[in-house]
């Protein structure tokens, strides 16, 4: 087994002092009433505290000490490893003399930590012999916990070990910065057999330490006697953490989530940690050592890694997974950038993203498939290049930063006449790179890319609005918009009552017929379908569904988070909240239990057939374990289909509120904060009963209170059977309705008497806020509104195992990425 050597240096335990950038503050909107001079939450200052404690807080993964994460235990032991009478017991606490763990020559020690972490790896060396050496491997996941790491290179099926010389050093000891592992939950110390030579520059790089004042100087394990008994005795072993950089506490939350689905409040809190892991140290970025060449120049031997190149500007920026790629990927951002604004509100680092993509823009105004090392060579994807201007407008209408739109403006408004300029007379974008998320096929008059440029132009006159710029051509964004829905039209396939991806060979009536989950979920997202065919598209989607999760046709033998993320704000644009509920329990609860997954964090994707391995990738060893493009349900369930807080103007000036239980939940709350302060929803199902006899009156009623910020105003929209009612309201107090179905009492109800607003001031409330929902409140005339005990979820629907197609699937692994051409095939460069 190759290895190749880091730099050891001796930690320094004093904790780094964290600095925040100075920004002019920012300026209200035109259709704000509260300027944000002095923000309720600063994304440059983030809170050390949370701010909405509570119970659900025992979800949160990250750590509030990010100095010492310690292992909860041995995963396994191999070979010549031995301790004290203590037995086989790694301790965590303070140092005790002859407690422990003896590694000898041959032997292996896999360490488990409670969580996916990322950071630098740090040992307590009680006494060496011989001038040891040990080789280091991480795993994400259980599969790959052994004396090989994971995967980030694209090149080979395992990286190469770390290898660190001990010499005849004792005490504390951390592997260099340039080696923040990104992401493990295993670690591996393995001793080689002896005799060990001098490694040759093939299979490893100089080994280096670093005195106490970082100078550096060679090995002393250099002239080490290979014959001499070698051993090294390891009584602690821990993680500095170096994610998340903007948050000294990673358990200051800024939003929560927490429902009567312990699963659901599970897949939030790890899509909220998933999007932490990923948020990093800019200078710490870019796991590609093969395509960084093509930039830095370096020389490192294949299947080696570092973290040390530099992608971006600032304290910290969101990138695309934690392990790899560690880089700026636009196409995550509209599913990362909501969900960081529920959870920890980092905008900062999104900012800073959204910076990197702008200042590499092409002299033909496209931009970059993605940040550093990306952006230099040319390459462009027309999806990717649109999400970063969908990643613009997330980022303003959750952060109110107008100065900062209005001085990207100008180069915004050149990168989308970029993508307007490719609808030709087919009322379709003729897509011209067959770059996007890794799926075959891309490219020609393409159902994703269509809808989304609908959805582009709708969210940029938006933007426009809140910038009073009246002179854009917003005339032609209407008259585009209108010509992509008639041209989507096209592609819809009345044998399968869902749209094809393009007009060529993917056609209804092509050779290779698909009907992609991206597309037709973008179809929704992108209100470019009548309410009828919407629903049914709705239905035709959920269809698909297999054990494990929704497939995306459009790369075979995939279940892709990224995408069903996309699925799950359709099925709620449809008007199907249930199905977007079901979907999540579905396939996200596979990628926290599902076997070889990490169980706090969620992968990139995986197969059919609930396999964790990528298919787009050829070693299993290589999908990203953290990968923030899988965080879908965090923003999901709190915007489109639990609790329906939707912001309307930048920071949440205006806001439209439409809770949603669904058929799968009995009560649920949560909120975030934004710089103009908390927005939070409690929604809970609630029967009226006469307060003498206890009799039911009233059943199917939902009970929402409601909390806005000052200074900003919307409406509640109520679901009632087949109609709404909508409330308008202004924020700086707490109200409360219950509204109940139709039929719900001994007698119909006209719609004015199923909603009623609620006095809290004759609330008894519950014990504790574990079970808040416990709550009575009075409903006048000796009625009082209660819980509904009765409530079941329903059981869910079995569903066949996803079957692998193993010739497409060896088909569709992608090459090395400095190696690809995005290119389009002949058949989709050409006119349908």
């Amino acid at each position: 087994m190759r290895s190749f050597a880091v730099a050891v240096v001796l930690c320094r335990l004093a904790e780094a002092s964290l600095w925040s950038l100075s920004r002019r503050a920012t300026s209200a909107s035109p259709t704000s009433s509260l300027p944000l001079s002095s923000p309720f939450i600063d994304p440059d200052n983030l809170p050390d505290e949370t701010l909405f404690p509570g119970p659900w807080e025992r979800y949160i993964k990250a750590p509030a000490n990010k100095t010492r994460i310690t292992p909860t235990g041995i995963w396994a032991v191999e070979g010549n490893v031995t301790t004290s009478a203590n037995g086989l017991k790694l301790q965590v606490g303070e140092h005790v003399a002859g407690s422990g763990i003896l590694i000898g020559p041959g032997g292996l020690l896999t360490l488990e930590f409670a969580e996916n972490i990322a950071g630098r790896v740090c040992f307590d060396i009680e006494s060496v012999g011989g001038d040891p050496e040990v080789d280091i491997s991480y795993s994400e996941s259980p599969l790959f916990a052994d004396g090989e790491p994971d995967a980030t290179t694209d090149r080979q099926e395992r990286d190469l070990p770390l290898n660190l010389e001990f010499g005849n050093r004792t005490g504390t000891v951390c592997v260099g910065s340039d080696f923040v592992r990104g992401g493990f939950k295993y670690l591996t110390v393995q001793m080689p057999d002896y005799p060990v030579w001098r490694r040759t520059e093939a299979d490893a790089q100089q080994v280096l330490v670093a005195s106490p004042d970082d100078e550096k100087a060679a090995s002393a394990g250099g002239g080490r006697d290979p014959y001499e008994d070698h051993w090294v005795s390891i009584t602690n072993v821990w993680v500095i953490c170096t994610a998340f950089p903007s948050q000294t506490n990673g358990r200051a939350y800024s939003g929560y989530f927490y429902s009567s689905s312990n699963m659901l409040n599970r897949i939030w809190y790890a899509g909220a940690y998933t999007l932490q892991l990923s948020t990093i140290d800019p200078k710490e970025g870019s796991a590609l050592i093969d395509y960084n060449r093509l930039v830095d120049h370096n020389r490192s031997p294949t299947g080696s890694w570092y973290s040390n190149f530099t992608i971006a500007q600032g304290r910290a920026v969101t990138t695309d997974g934690a392990k790899r790629d560690r880089m700026v990927w636009p196409g995550d951002m509209f599913i990362a950038v909501p969900a960081i604004a529920m959870s920890t509100y980092d905008m900062s680092a999104v900012r800073n993203a959204l910076d990197v993509l702008f200042e590499h823009q092409y002299s033909d105004f496209s931009l970059p498939y993605a940040g550093p090392p990306m952006g230099f060579r040319g390459e462009f994807s027309d999806t990717y290049h649109m999400h970063t201007l969908l990643g613009v407008y997330n980022y303003v209408l959750f952060s109110g930063d107008i100065p900062w739109l209005r001085h990207r403006w100008p180069a915004y408004l050149e990168a989308l006449a970029v993508s307007i300029a490719k609808v030709d007379r087919t009322g379709l974008m003729r897509v011209t790179s067959a770059a996007d998320w890794l799926r075959p096929g891309m490219g020609g008059h393409n159902l994703e890319a269509s809808a989304m440029l609908s959805a582009l132009l709708h969210r940029s006159a938006e933007l426009a609005r809140w910038l009073g710029e009246n002179d854009v051509d917003g005339g032609t964004w209407i008259k585009t918009r209108e010509a992509l829905h008639a041209g989507i039209q096209s592609l819809y396939c009345p044998s399968t009552s869902l749209y094809s991806d393009n007009l060529g060979q993917r056609s209804c009536n092509g050779p290779e017929h698909v009907d992609p989950q991206d597309g037709n979920s973008w179809v929704l997202i992108a209100d470019a379908a009548s309410p009828p065919r919407a629903a049914n598209i709705s239905t035709s989607l959920r269809a698909r569904w297999l054990r494990h999760g929704a497939p995306a046709t459009e790369f075979p033998n995939v279940i892709s988070p990224f995408a069903s993320s996309f699925e799950l704000l359709a099925h709620a644009a449809a008007g199907k909240p249930d199905s977007t509920l079901e979907l999540i329990l579905l396939e996200w609860s596979h990628l926290l239990d599902g076997r070889g997954f990490t169980n706090s964090t969620l992968a990139e994707g995986f197969r059919i057939d609930g396999d964790p391995q990528y298919p787009a990738y050829a070693s299993s060893a290589r999908n990203s374990h953290c990968h923030g493009w899988s965080a879908g349900p965090t923003s999901a369930v709190v915007s489109d289909a639990v609790l329906g807080i939707r912001l309307l103007a930048p920071a949440g000036a205006r806001w439209a509120v439409r809770p949603r239980l669904t058929k799968w939940l009995a009560w649920a709350r949560g909120g975030f904060a934004t710089a103009r302060g908390r927005f939070e929803v409690r929604v809970s199902r609630v029967v009226a009963v006469d307060e003498s006899h206890g009799y039911v009156l009233r059943r199917n009623g939902t009970m929402v209170e409601l909390s806005t910020p000052a200074g900003t105003e919307g409406s509640l929209v109520l679901d009632l059977g087949d109609t709404e009612q909508a409330i308008d309201l202004r924020g700086g107090e707490t109200v409360a309705y219950v509204f109940w179905q139709e039929g719900s009492g001994d007698d119909k109800q006209a719609p004015e008497e199923m909603v009623e607003e609620v006095d809290l001031r004759t609330r008894k409330a519950a014990f504790n806020e574990e079970e808040w929902y416990m709550q009575t409140v009075g409903g006048g005339s000796g009625v009082s509104i209660i819980f509904d005990e009765s409530f079941k979820a329903p059981e869910m629907e079995e569903r066949p195992v996803g079957v692998v197609d193993w010739e497409a699937l060896e088909r569709n692994y992608v090459k090395p990425l400095d190696e690809t051409s995005w290119e389009l095939e002949p058949e989709l460069g050409q006119e349908e």
